[in-house]
């Protein structure tokens, strides 16, 4: 199967490319494996490279004032995960980005990505799409924090992903959605019942 069909696939479901664009878009991308629970990112680098989940799984993360992981962002098979601000402002990121699986990956330079925008309007397109995404994505984490208790996050988290409750270590899971492995062994013993 070729290297770039997950990428080509999700690209083309996301905007409308030219085959010439998306050879040119592809062919910024580089394949890297990584092992479970290696570092890709460490906090204070900064974020140099936009990853593409081919298969496995990253976790974006930083550590709270208490010394506790925060678990901000998870992106399985076909998902993008950076340390965003870090990757828009070039400055050294808090988070942390870790692969907990066994990972495939594509990835791409900041520099060939901004490029990309430069040369292929439609890359634009994606960006602003990606953004958009993330952006509602955090909103929507954000305000469940303030509006559900514990058992309503983890009952939400696991209609609308339930990879990450599956696949995941309850340590992990906790971290996401912001409560502690005792509550969520809790929580998850009475759904057992």
């Amino acid at each position: 199967m070729d290297t770039h069909s997950e990428l080509t696939s999700y690209l083309k479901k996301n905007i409308d490319l030219s085959d010439d664009d998306l050879k040119i878009i592809l062919s910024y991308f580089k394949i890297i494996k990584k092992g479970k629970n290696d570092i890709l990112l460490s906090h204070g680098n900064i974020s140099q490279y936009s990853y593409f989940v081919k298969k496995g799984c990253l976790r974006i993360f930083f550590i709270n004032d208490e010394g506790k992981d925060v678990t901000r962002y998870i992106a399985f098979e076909n998902q993008f995960a950076t340390a965003l601000v870090s990757f828009i402002t070039n400055e050294p990121a808090e988070e942390i980005i870790q692969a907990i699986e066994n990972s495939e990956l594509l990835y791409i330079s900041h520099d060939d990505f901004r490029y990309l925008m430069t040369i292929i309007p439609k890359w634009k397109d994606f960006y602003s799409i990606y953004l958009e995404k993330a952006y509602v994505n955090n909103s929507k984490r954000l305000m469940s924090f303030t509006t559900l208790d514990a058992a309503e996050r983890y009952d939400q988290l696991f209609k609308i992903n339930p990879n990450i409750v599956k696949r995941l270590p309850n340590k992990i899971v906790a971290s996401y959605i912001n409560i502690s492995q005792e509550t969520l062994s809790r929580i998850k013993s009475k759904i057992n019942i």
